[in-house]
């Protein structure tokens, strides 16, 4: 058993055994992700609201305590598109964007964010997350592409578009400005679009039909990026397109490292932020996690859900000290990172320390470079978030969940980001509800010959006709007691030849308060009708508890039956000594 300082290190548990080709293997992905990284963290700041700058240092010091504290070897933490939107949905209403106090409650925004996954992590509260469905993830991600593409649109057009609350606000004014358009910039960015989607299509097949290994064909492959920060920047440059033909340029961006500092400690301030933030956590850590398990799958590697929470928020509680906004694990990167060949978190230190080597000698030369290019990189980025598939194949295998889907999608575009996702967890809670309410309740028979017992729509089976024998195929709560009672007194009353009614419990995992109330009640009512109570197959856990509360005494033990067929053997309907002479009889299956 791994002490606890060992257990929240993970580092100490894997650099016993790295070795000389583990770090170049680091090394490697370690630069290949930075190439990746220093121009979508600055298209990703802007995406925030924040300043370009913000973004590069949201790539460092959150890279490093990552590095050092998560259980999965090849997550990018970093700067995160749908982190981006969401941080500017929650900031926008409470400050000008790209303004002091904006950045300020970035800052905040992180540190809450962080002491919140930290919270949860102590307290192993990693399944929370679960109320997000993968349906609900999905219809929110697309949805979000699309809100995110869009507020990109402006600077392809070269306008000035404000931001507004909502998504069709934001198309009807962008649209607006259409006659405004800038066709220098919309060029430089169509084509920024371009040479992006064909590096990402069609790079890693033509480096290697060049003769260059996977892992450099790899390498360049994700050169994109920099290839168009650096064309269109020489390009403004050189011909003065920012004076001549008014395209927009990032500027002036800072030389260094921001102070470090805590945030405002402003109670009545996290508390505004604390929505925003708790949808960062849960997103943030949904994303992170989802992809972190499915790279560790590959290679047989373990990630520690709650130790995730712990590694992810220290990294944003880093991030607050240095300047910088909340970050997560960015599924594309990740994928990248992993390909690469990362087998530790050093590859995360690596990258960290080439943005810190950005930052401190390199920004200068971005001044030039073309806003409309980090538009074209974001939205090339979101580009693969827009996920039709998973909405096909959850129509045809559920549809309620398929509605939960579609409610989350539409609820994004209409009400807003944060709303829209709290939308899509009360879709699915309330559809949950609905479902259980109604279970799935099966009459039984025998299969001829057998001791197995299968619905009777279903099979061909004998059954006893003084026994009404029925599975549940749900746990029994408040919301579904009310609809089984009423079914088995309906049942009851239909055949009056019924003496004893057998509940089968394979399909019970929890029977809750309200539950037991109503099973008492339908052993009195049956017992009024002359029908007596058995239960057979109950788990050990549920019968543990009708045990604990005298149930089991009250209806009596020897109702209680460890298989369906000990209960119809005890109910007469089996002979004890020839099992081939029994008073049951055979049912055809529905059609």
């Amino acid at each position: 058993m791994l002490s606890q300082p060992i257990r929240w290190l993970p580092i100490t548990q894997w650099i016993r055994t790295y070795t000389r080709d583990d770090f170049v293997n680091d090394l490697i992905a370690g630069v290949i992700v930075a190439i990746m990284l220093v121009p979508q963290s600055m298209a990703y700041a802007m995406l925030a609201g924040l300043p370009p700058e913000v973004g590069l240092y949201a790539s460092i010091a959150p890279l490093v305590v990552y590095g050092l504290l998560g259980t999965s070897r090849a997550l990018a933490v970093g700067p995160v598109a749908i982190m981006s939107l969401l941080v500017a949905s929650g900031l926008t209403p409470l400050a000008e964007p790209g303004s002091p106090e904006y950045v300020q409650l970035a800052l905040v925004l992180a540190l809450l964010a962080g002491l919140l996954q930290i919270v949860m992590g102590l307290a192993r509260l990693g399944f929370l997350v679960n109320f997000l469905s993968h349906p609900v993830l999905s219809g929110f991600t697309s949805a979000a592409a699309i809100v995110i593409g869009f507020s990109q649109v402006k600077h392809l057009l070269g306008v000035s578009v404000p931001r507004l609350p909502h998504f069709y606000e934001q198309v009807a004014a962008t649209l607006r400005t259409l006659p405004e358009t800038n066709p220098t910039t919309l060029a430089i960015g169509l084509a920024s679009i371009a040479i992006l989607f064909t590096f990402k299509t069609w790079g890693a097949t033509f480096f290697r039909r060049l003769g260059f290994s996977e892992q450099v064909a790899l390498m360049l492959s994700k050169t994109g990026p920099l290839v168009v920060v650096a064309l269109s920047t020489l390009l403004v440059w050189g011909l003065r397109l920012h004076e001549r033909a008014g395209v927009a340029i990032v500027g002036t961006i800072p030389q260094g490292l921001p102070p470090f500092g805590l945030p405002p400690l402003d109670l009545t301030l996290w508390q505004t932020l604390l929505p925003t933030a708790l949808t960062l956590v849960f997103v943030g850590y949904m994303e992170s996690i989802s992809v972190a398990k499915a790279l560790a799958s590959k290679r047989r590697e373990k990630v520690d859900a709650n130790q995730e929470l712990l590694a992810l928020g220290a990294a944003d509680i880093a991030a607050a000290l240095t300047g910088a906004y909340p970050v997560a694990g960015g599924f594309g990167r990740s994928v990248v990172n992993f390909m690469a060949g990362a087998r530790s978190g050093i590859a995360s230190i690596i990258t960290a320390a080439l943005i810190l080597l950005t930052v401190l000698a390199l920004t200068p030369l971005f001044y030039f470079l073309p806003r409309a290019v980090l538009a074209a990189i974001v939205i090339v980025a979101v580009s693969t978030l827009f996920d039709v598939h998973t909405l096909k194949h959850t129509w045809a295998y559920n549809k309620a969940d398929a509605v939960a889907l579609i409610a989350t999608f539409l609820a994004v575009l209409i009400v807003g980001v944060e709303t829209g996702i709290l939308v899509g967890v009360a879709v699915t809670i309330a559809l949950y509800l609905w479902r259980t309410s109604r279970p799935h309740v099966a009459i039984v028979g025998r299969l001829p010959g057998t001791q197995i017992y299968r619905n009777i729509a279903r099979h061909k089976v004998e059954t006893c006709p003084h026994v009404l024998a029925v599975r549940v195929d749900e746990s029994l709560y408040f919301a579904n007691t009310q609809f089984l009672e009423d079914l088995v007194l309906s049942l009851v009353a239909d055949n009056p030849d019924i003496r004893a009614f057998v509940l089968i419990g394979t399909a019970i995992n929890f029977i809750d308060a309200s539950a037991l109330e109503t099973l008492e009640d339908l052993a009195h009512r049956l017992r009024d009708a002359g029908v007596e109570m058995h239960f057979a197959a109950i788990k050990g856990p549920v019968m543990d508890r009708l045990q604990a509360v005298g149930f089991v005494d009250a209806i009596g033990r020897d109702h209680f039956h460890l298989h369906t067929h000990d209960a119809m053997r005890a109910l007469g309907c089996v002979a004890d000594e020839d099992e081939d002479e029994q008073p049951l009889q055979p049912v055809e299956a529905a059609a």
